[in-house]
Order: C-alpha cells, then sequence, then structure tokens
C-alpha cells in the first residue's frame, strides 16, 4: 500500500468516513424542506431522453459534421449525461461500461483493458487498436499506441456525451482507429454556470470536486478541481495488492461566441501516485515502502474556433499541446511533449454532394530513461505524423446516401498509408435505416514495436522490431437501426474483420528475439442494443455482442504465446438496465452484467449486479446510495495470482449545485 503517517489511516480511508457524516447530517437537515419542494422547482429532470429524442440525438464521430444518430451510417452507441449520472460511476473507465459495445476489463485499481470487437486479450499488444479522444485531444500514448487508463480523466458531471464507435474511423480519424473510437464531449461553459460541489465516499475510496462557472452572452468560462483516492485491491485469496492509488487533477474551459464564430480554450493538469502491484514491482532489498511507487503528471491545453459559412459550409481549426510523464521503477521513465495541429473544412452542399476536408500534423518529443531490465534505443525520439483526408456524402435518392472516403497518412516507421471507406446508407422508412459499410485501416508501429530491447544492455534477448509494418484490418460492416411507435428503438450490427500482418516475437538466425508481423486472423460477430419504455417511469435498456475470433502463424514464425493470447477475449456479453422514476425526487438504477470466459489466462465468466438509489432531497441537493458487484468479487483480467478481484462496494455521494 501507499505510505501514510504512523497511526493515521490512509487517505482513502479516511475521507469516506468525513464525507458519510456530511451527507447524513446535509440529508437530516433538508429533509423538512423536501416535502414541502414542487417539482417546478427542481433544476434537473429525472426523466431520460424520450425514445425518440434518443434517436435524433446529433453525433459527429461518424461523419465529422453533425447529423442525426438514426441515420449515422455505424454501429454507435451514444452514453448521454443522465446515463452517467444514474449509473453512479466514478470514473471514466467505469462509465464505459454502459456502452454494449465495449469490452472493460479490469487488472488493478488503476489498471484497466478497453476495446471493441477483441484484440483485448494479446500479451504482445492489448488494446491498441482503440482511438480514444477528449473534446478532440487523442490520449493514445505514442510509447505503445495504446491507452493509459489511469492518466485521461474528467469530471463526469461536465461530460455532455460519449460516443462509442465500434468498427473502424480510420478515414475521418487516422491510424490506430482500427476496432473503435471513442468520443469524449465536455459541455459547453454555458451549460456549468454556477456552482457545484460533489462529495463521494465508498467502501474502497473517496473522492471530492468542485466546479465554478460563470460568464454572459458572448463569454462563458468554468474552473474545476477533483482529487481521489482508493485503498488496495486484494487477490482471491483474500492477500491484499500493492495498487493504492491517489490523484488529483484541476482545469478549466472558456467559450466565446460572437457571430458566425465560436472559440473554445481548455486546459487541465493532473499528478497522481499509485502503488505497483507484482509482477510489476522489483523491490530492492532493504527499500521503504512506496519506493515502487509509479508517479504520473501532465498538461494539456487546447484551443478550437469554429467559423459558420453561407450556404450551410463551415471552416474549423484545432491546435493542442500535451505534456505526460510516468514513472514505473524500476523498469523505465518516459516523459513525452505531443503539439498537434487540425483543420478542417466542410463545403456547403452543392447538388448532391456534401464534402468535408481536412488535415492534421502532429510532432512528438519522447524520452525514455532506460534501466538495466528495458531499454528504448534510441532513448530520445522525435516523430512528426501528417495526414490529409476527403469524405463525400452523396444522396443517390431521398432515402439513400453513399458515403466515399479517403485518408493519406504518413507515419515515420511505414511511411505512407492509405485509409479508404465505402459506406451506403439506406432510409427505408422514416424510423428505420439499413447500412452496409466497407474499410481499410491499420495500427501503425509504436516505439514499443520497434525501438524496446530486453534486457536494458547487451547481450539482448529481445532487440526491437527493426522490420516491423502495420498491422491491418479489412472490415465488413452490415447494420439496422429502427425505432417501434414511441416507446421502442433497436440497433443490430454484423461484421467480419480480416487482419494481416499482426505483431508477432520471432526468433532471428542470430538467436534473439525481433518483433515481427507473421500472424494473420479473422473475427466475426454480432452487436445489439435497444431500449424499451415500459411506462413513463420506467425504462429497459440491454444490449449483447457475440464474438468469433480466429488466428493462424504465417510460415517462419513460432510464436505460438501470441495466437494462443490474441483470440482470448469473450465470446459473449450482455447487460440490462432497469430505470425507474418513483416520483419527482427518487429514482433506482438496477444494472445486471454477464461476461463470458476468456482465456488470457483463464478468466472465468462472471456476472456483476449494479444498484444506485438517487433522492433529490432539496434544491439542486441530490444523494445517492451506490453498490456495486453486490453479488461478490470476481476476477477480470491478467494472471489469477497477480489479478485483483473487483470487490462488492457501497458508497454514499452529495451532490449540491446552484
Amino acid at each position: 500500500m501507499m505510505s501514510s503517517a504512523p497511526g493515521r489511516a490512509p487517505f482513502a480511508l479516511r475521507l469516506p468516513l468525513l464525507l458519510l457524516g456530511v451527507a447524513l447530517a446535509t440529508c437530516a437537515h433538508a429533509g423538512e424542506q423536501s416535502s414541502e419542494r414542487t417539482g417546478g422547482e427542481r433544476q434537473a429532470e429525472f426523466a431520460d431522453l424520450s425514445i425518440e429524442e434518443l434517436a435524433n440525438i446529433e453525433v459527429t464521430s461518424v461523419s465529422k459534421r453533425p447529423e442525426r444518430l438514426q441515420d449515422a451510417p455505424a454501429s454507435v452507441f451514444v452514453i448521454t449525461a443522465d446515463d452517467i449520472r444514474r449509473s453512479g460511476s466514478r470514473s471514466l473507465a467505469e462509465a464505459l461500461r454502459l456502452a454494449p459495445n465495449l469490452e472493460v476489463a479490469r487488472s488493478n485499481n488503476s489498471g484497466y483493458y478497453i476495446s471493441a470487437r477483441g484484440m483485448n486479450g494479446s500479451s504482445n499488444s492489448p488494446a491498441n487498436k482503440l482511438l480514444v479522444m477528449i473534446d478532440g485531444r487523442s490520449v493514445y500514448s505514442p510509447l505503445f499506441s495504446g491507452v493509459f487508463w489511469d492518466e485521461p480523466d474528467v469530471m463526469l458531471e461536465d461530460i455532455e456525451r460519449i460516443e462509442v464507435i465500434s468498427g473502424p474511423g480510420g478515414t475521418l480519424w487516422g491510424v490506430n482507429a482500427v476496432n473503435g473510437v471513442i468520443n469524449i464531449t465536455t459541455r459547453h461553459a454555458a451549460d456549468t454556470r454556477g456552482d457545484l460541489l460533489v462529495l463521494r465516499g465508498d467502501s474502497d475510496g473517496a473522492q471530492a470536486a468542485f466546479r465554478h462557472g460563470a460568464g454572459g452572452p458572448e463569454h462563458s468560462w468554468r474552473v474545476y478541481g477533483k482529487v481521489f483516492g482508493l485503498g488496495h485491491s486484494e487477490l482471491a485469496s483474500g492477500a491484499p495488492i500493492d495498487d493504492a492509488w491517489d490523484q488529483g487533477q484541476v482545469g478549466f474551459r472558456s467559450d466565446w461566441e460572437r457571430g458566425q464564430d465560436r472559440i473554445s480554450l481548455n486546459g487541465n493538469a493532473w499528478r497522481g501516485r499509485q502503488g505497483q502491484p507484482a509482477p510489476g514491482a522489483i523491490a530492492a532489498p532493504g527499500a521503504s515502502v512506496g519506493v515502487d511507487d509509479i508517479i504520473t503528471r501532465g498538461a494539456n491545453l487546447t484551443g478550437r474556433w469554429e467559423h459558420a459559412l453561407e450556404g450551410g459550409g463551415s471552416l474549423s481549426a484545432q491546435a493542442y499541446v500535451d505534456h505526460r510523464y510516468r514513472q514505473v521503477p524500476p523498469t523505465f521513465t518516459d516523459s513525452v511533449d505531443i503539439a498537434d495541429l487540425q483543420l478542417q473544412h466542410s463545403l456547403p452542399k452543392w447538388g448532391m454532394h456534401s464534402i468535408v476536408w481536412g488535415g492534421e500534423y502532429r510532432y512528438s518529443w519522447d524520452k525514455v530513461d532506460n534501466s538495466r531490465f528495458v531499454a528504448f534505443l534510441p532513448a530520445s525520439d522525435r516523430q512528426p505524423w501528417a495526414s490529409l483526408f476527403a469524405q463525400d456524402e452523396m444522396a443517390l435518392r431521398d432515402d439513400l446516401r453513399l458515403t466515399a472516403g479517403a485518408r493519406y497518412e504518413r507515419n515515420p516507421y511505414t511511411g505512407a498509408e492509405f485509409l479508404p471507406t465505402l459506406r451506403l446508407s439506406w432510409r427505408v422508412s422514416p424510423a428505420h435505416s439499413l447500412w452496409a459499410s466497407y474499410s481499410r485501416t491499420v495500427r501503425a508501429p509504436s516505439r514499443l514495436d520497434v525501438d524496446a530491447y530486453v534486457p536494458g544492455a547487451p547481450p539482448y534477448l529481445l532487440a526491437g522490431g527493426p522490420r516491423v509494418r502495420s498491422e491491418v484490418a479489412r472490415v465488413f460492416e452490415l447494420g439496422y437501426r429502427g425505432q417501434v411507435g414511441q416507446r421502442m428503438s433497436y440497433s443490430v450490427t454484423a461484421f467480419r474483420n480480416l487482419y494481416d500482418h499482426l505483431r508477432t516475437q520471432d526468433i532471428t538466425p542470430a538467436g534473439t528475439i525481433e518483433f515481427g508481423n507473421l500472424m494473420e486472423g479473422r473475427a466475426h460477430g454480432l452487436e445489439a442494443w435497444g431500449s424499451y419504455q415500459m411506462s413513463d417511469a420506467w425504462r429497459l435498456s440491454g444490449g449483447l455482442t457475440a464474438l468469433h475470433e480466429r488466428f493462424t502463424l504465417k510460415p517462419g514464425s513460432v510464436d505460438a504465446g501470441s495466437v494462443a493470447t490474441t483470440g482470448t477475449d469473450p465470446a459473449y456479453t450482455a447487460q440490462l438496465r432497469s430505470s425507474y422514476a418513483f416520483d419527482s425526487a427518487r429514482e433506482l438504477e438496477l444494472a445486471v452484467r454477464h461476461v463470458g470466459a476468456t482465456g488470457r489466462p483463464e478468466v472465468p465468466a462472471y456476472n456483476a449486479l449494479d444498484l444506485r438509489f438517487g433522492w433529490r432531497f432539496a434544491p439542486g441537493m441530490e444523494l445517492s446510495v451506490i453498490g456495486n458487484n453486490l453479488n461478490g468479487s470476481h476476477g477480470e483480467y491478467g494472471v489469477s495470482q497477480f489479478r485483483s478481484e473487483v470487490g462488492r462496494s457501497v458508497g454514499v455521494k452529495l451532490v449540491w449545485q446552484r
């Protein structure tokens, strides 16, 4: 566990007791007021959007222009702000469990593996084919093309929506958008004026957050801060794991609107410390407590300008800088700086054509402090990435649209990559649509693929990947989205992925190991979800996935381990959520998830039961009681002797706003 002062409980264990006392005291004080409150005094409605309103939600991740969810020719699920609030999620990774087209697996307190349509189990490169963005800023790590899920964070109350696309997005978003895209959009500053305070205490940790916003007709702004702590988790045997975690973050957003122009500027800074569970840490003899803690910190700044053109077109430019530091003793320390510039032009509609085109340039500075265990050679590296894209949506008929697009992207490892897509959408009726697509996308190599050496000095057992190439996926999709009356909506997608040049570890004539690309494979499956409004007060939402994967080695490779671990994702998952509003002040959320068995290594199938009861007991004040995994603990990811049991937890959350 993380160190603490003698005779004092760690922060993550002290704060829950304090928050619980504050919440109960406030509840007792305001209980009398709640009986006099009328529905008109509430600042927000408990009821979610109607089924019809959900179909009309605007999404931007599919075609880089606003369009109705009902019309989007892709497998896209939208997590709304109300979904997050009702779920009782306490982190961004946990909120993503709401998307039935994602697999979210937790290995310890801060270790998450998140993917769409498989490829989440490879020991070589887990979960490195999913692009994740926060307000247009990519949060993937250039070190391994994946996401360190302890780093990206937002104040959950500031999220407007999360668009989760399962399937390729390389044409619009570039390489690494192979199996999916997660686009997190935070709320406009004008929608967060006033004050907000969040206090939460759970049986395994606690958190606190604040926000203050203000502004006028043309300019609005907000500032926020949050801190949280988690105590250690446990193995299945009950032995503690050294994964206690504390982290704090502050940030701001400012928005201007004047005439045809919109400008936004947002920034964040964070710092965290977490224990490093075995076998990651190698403790030195006589080392003090906390010497092997992982230290993380970072800061980012993003600016965006949008200008509306006559006739319905638009111009936009976005730039961001991002600094991240990660110290993982005793293996490596990584410091990376990224500068990114994106330009986009959406032309006014021209006959049957709606064209959008643009470009992106990114430059990164990466420096690794090597150790005797692992080295990245060269230790310092600078990498430019440049790309151009164009996409044309053609209205062949009033009810038939054809979308054709392509992206040309150049990376420092494999040079030019060509990423085309073709999508056909047929509006069968005003409430039903059928679509089909074909795309080619790639995952470009990262420093881990090319520059990693083990141990940190010769003679090497692993000697990088000097001949590594991009991993390629060709994806075919067929989808149907419909709405039955005012009470039911659903979406069904079938897909087939053909993979080539997947990463392997191959033996060279000299007897060392190098990264190569001598594996191929295929996957096919089904994604389905829907919602049914049982009554004005009760809604049921459910989803399921089915996945079959098969991977084989090409001649010249004997890397049986990669084949054994790459296709080990759950064959099926399912979830069911029940949302019930007793009245205008009280609501109950019940969620059941089932995840099939995996083989990375063997993780048994498990069920999870989550519950939240929310009570708006006074104007602007809400108290929630939240229970997670109430049916008992289970493992989700990793070797059994090291993986954390995701255990039962109970918490209380108080939200105050004015």
